[in-house]
């Protein structure tokens, strides 16, 4: 039986309690993880503290060279990596190995991106009394700053956000998701081997009152940035008072079929975006609306695409979907599709489970007040509807209280930049769907999907502040 032990300070530190780690699949302990105290989080808080300044003076080259050696370490044991997202977050291992090698991408970025810090020059003679006078600003890290993170994607989520928290110099706290605390353990060693000086990264697991909450209310942390549900994310802002937040709330992401699109083309693309990953995934495509000419067709076909997907043991190459995280998450997502029955909708494929494992279901005629469509389903459901135009389906996809991501399939251009225009979500994929992220693109939302932009450079941005530095030559 493994037994984690906290990374505090450069150290491993035997922690006072312990909980029991379940696979999400099989319901067997897979490891037991520290379950901190205040007193230990006070400890990785402190640490953290301690140590930015030597993180803030250290040089650019030498920040950089750091997050490269972690990214060369993390490609050497990418499989190792693979099968232990697996375990503790029941992730199909083929898409835990994307996860991997896209978490390799980002910490690839945020060396680059660590080069490129920089200010500017002000021209001060452009307003009177500024003659003589030369002025510049630079970007000067935070501090500490609290990493909260979410089980869908434990390692390529922390890496967005101690990545570009590194690359600026500053020091961080992190605290992973309870399921999925092994990945962010994992990371502490890498961490470690590449020669982060200690207390440059500090992991700590356990309730998120404890550790989550002291990270939020710390005077010494500068900034929180949190992945999670809108109702924790409000919470955080509210406790938080002056101190910056990044928040990515997540959405009922949706896509726009045209009815002048080759449906058979897009058809994987689709059924990818709403079940990979059990649709645990903050873009997961959740929403269709496709336009009266070609529906039937494309719910033929979608339907029939999904059938071909394996269910099953997610160490398995071949399995498309696996167990949701928690057996209560598949009792919720029933519940919900039994509420969607209950307005209208009908079952084209779906709606049952084996034990923690929800098979991918696919709704028709979706009432838009039920919680499928109106909610975060976070599990692999799907809703496809009949719309009118284009025009209808921008007003259904605006009606509803996020808004990360929304794509449009389209052969017009005078649609795509209508819709480009109309969607208020933070992201519009023209031609593809809103499931769609690499790792140096802007990514946030508007609404109750978030606040802040991840992406590395963009990260780094709000991990910094801004100094102006005027010299009077006269």
């Amino acid at each position: 039986m493994i037994k984690k032990q906290l990374f505090i300070n450069g150290e491993w530190v035997e922690a006072k309690k312990h909980t029991p780690l379940l696979s999400p699949y099989t319901g067997e302990v897979i490891a037991n993880v520290p379950d901190a105290t205040m007193e230990e989080v006070e400890f990785a808080i402190e640490a953290a503290y301690q140590a930015r300044n030597t993180m803030a003076e250290m040089p650019i080259h030498q920040r950089a060279t750091i997050l490269e050696k972690l990214a060369n370490l993390l490609e050497n044991r990418a499989e190792e990596a693979a099968i232990l997202i697996s375990k503790e977050s029941a992730k199909p291992l083929k898409d835990a190995k994307g996860e991997v090698a896209r978490t390799v991408q980002t910490y690839k970025f945020s060396a680059e991106e660590a080069k490129r810090i920089n200010g500017e020059t002000i021209p001060m003679d452009a307003a009177p009394g500024g003659e003589g006078r030369l002025a510049y600003t630079v970007n000067m890290p935070l501090g500490v700053i609290g990493a909260i993170t979410p089980f869908n994607f434990p390692m390529n989520l922390v890496a967005h956000k101690v990545g570009p928290a590194i690359a600026a110099g500053n020091t961080v706290v992190l605290k992973p998701a309870s399921q999925t605390p092994l990945s962010a353990y994992f990371l502490a060693e890498l961490m470690e081997e590449a020669g982060l000086p200690p207390g440059g990264l500090n992991v700590i697991t356990g309730s998120g009152s404890v550790v989550g909450g002291k990270l939020v209310t710390d005077d010494r942390v500068k900034k929180i940035s949190f992945t999670g549900s809108p109702e924790v994310g409000i919470c955080i802002r509210n406790k938080a008072n002056l101190k910056p937040v990044t928040l990515e709330l997540g959405s009922n992401a949706a896509v726009i079929i045209d009815k002048d699109v080759n449906i058979e083309k897009i058809i994987p693309r689709c059924v990818t975006g709403a079940f990979s990953s059990q649709g645990q995934v903050c873009i997961s495509l959740q929403r269709i609306y496709v336009h009266k000419e070609c529906y039937d067709t494309f719910v033929e076909k979608f339907v029939t695409a999904t059938k071909n997907l394996k269910v099953g043991d997610p160490l398995n190459l071949q399995t498309d979907v696996s167990a949701l995280i928690h057996r209560k998450e598949v009792d919720r997502a029933l519940s919900w599709i039994e509420e969607a029955k209950q307005k209208g909708a009908k079952i084209a494929i779906g709606g049952t489970s084996e034990g923690s494992i929800l098979h991918p279901t696919v709704l028709l005629e979706v009432e838009k007040s039920a919680k499928v469509s109106c909610q975060e389903v976070f599990a692999p459901i799907v809703l496809i509807n009949k719309v009118e135009s284009v025009e209808e389906a921008i007003d259904l996809v605006n009606d509803s209280r996020y808004g990360l991501q929304a794509g449009i399939y389209t052969e017009n251009i005078h649609t795509a930049m209508y819709a480009s225009k109309k969607l208020y979500v933070g992201g519009v994929l023209i031609n593809d769907i809103p499931t769609f992220r690499v790792d140096h693109m802007p990514y946030g939302g508007v609404k109750e999907s978030g606040i802040g932009r991840e992406g590395v450079k963009y990260a780094m941005k709000d991990m910094t502040e801004l100094k102006l530095v005027i010299f009077n030559n006269n």
